[in-house]
């Protein structure tokens, strides 16, 4: 594998009371890389279809990995053993950006400029809710899974806006979708500018780790889901001002710095405030990577090529790197 490895070196509360209560209980942490390790012949990188504009990444159930567009709501489907895989249809045009699959093989994917918050049953495609949110301006960025909600970024309003989820994953009525305003020490661009991108859990899963890259130059927030409380994260110093998408597996957070064709590697204390940079990960294969996802010992991140004019040919890929131990 070519990646270089060095040392420490997406933007009114509805039923707000109970619902609240129930998104704060966030539970133990599980992620996508407890599963087998990958096998050392599988590929490590392989083609997306040609124009699809990639953006998010999930990876699971079993070895396969999924991919939204910024062109429509269509999804990929490929298989991490072999590199091959499928278009599927979702009978949307609305794009698809950050997006995350739950062991029921449903994907929670964030809507972008559509405002959606969509639920797809991924082998068939088929929508099984929709939830519009936010204001006209809203960009609907990112999203991460917890044992009791999915959460998402809307990239232009200070707010996040949260699924709670039933005791079985029953999907929520559109009236117990939850707006989470941002208060505490968070800082919005003005004029609804692009602020808030990718996100994650924390160490303790206490509370939402949520990735600013107006503020300070590009910084990490640690987010009170009963509140919406922000605390700016000590990274020592790091800045995030292309962070896109993170990922964590357990006190270790992924943030992908999309131009900077680079993935910044942090160790955390339990409650997510404080981080330690630990390793940049780069690769001469990295060309704009937006978000990544974990499979075994490896680490999956779409090319989105925002350095290039987007035609129906343009080519697009996703390549594999090694985690960070």
């Amino acid at each position: 594998m070519a990646e270089h490895v060095s040392g420490t070196s997406r933007r009114r509360v509805l039923g707000a009371g109970a619902a609240l209560g129930a998104l704060a209980a966030l539970g133990p942490l599980a992620t996508a890389a407890d599963a087998a390790p990958a096998r050392a012949v599988w590929p490590t990188e392989f083609p997306l279809p040609d124009g699809f504009r990639p953006e998010g990444i999930a990876t699971g159930p079993g070895p396969y990995a999924w991919f939204g567009s910024l062109g429509g709501g269509d999804l990929y489907r490929a298989s991490l053993a072999t590199g091959r895989g499928e278009t599927v249809s979702t009978g949307t045009d609305a794009m698809s950006i950050g997006l995350k699959s739950d062991r029921r093989g449903r994907l929670f994917i964030a809507g972008g400029g559509s405002r959606q918050l969509r639920v797809v049953a991924g082998r068939s495609g088929r929508v099984l809710a929709t939830y519009e949110v936010g204001r006209p301006a809203s960009l609907i960025n990112d999203v991460v899974l917890t044992p009791r909600a999915a959460w998402f970024t809307d990239s232009t309003q200070q707010q996040l806006y949260g699924l709670p989820l039933g005791p079985k994953g029953e999907l929520p009525a559109a009236r117990d979708v939850v707006t989470l305003p941002l208060g505490g020490e968070w800082i919005e661009a003005p004029a609804q500018g692009f602020t808030s991108n990718g996100l994650a859990r924390t160490p303790d899963g206490r509370g939402l780790l949520v990735i600013n890259v107006h503020a300070h130059g590009g910084s990490l927030y640690r987010v009170d889901v009963r509140s919406g409380d922000a605390r700016r994260v000590d990274l020592g110093g790091s800045k995030l001002p292309d962070g896109d998408g993170a990922l964590l597996l357990g006190r270790t957070l992924y943030v992908v710095q999309q131009f900077q064709n680079a993935v910044d590697v942090f160790h955390l204390d339990a409650a997510g405030l404080r981080g330690t940079a630990i390793a940049r990960i780069t690769d001469p294969r990295f060309r704009i990577p937006t978000t990544v996802a974990a499979f075994g010992d490896r680490l999956y991140l779409p090319n989105s090529r925002f350095d290039e004019e987007p035609t129906p040919t343009t080519e697009y890929n996703a390549v594999a790197v090694r985690r960070v131990h």
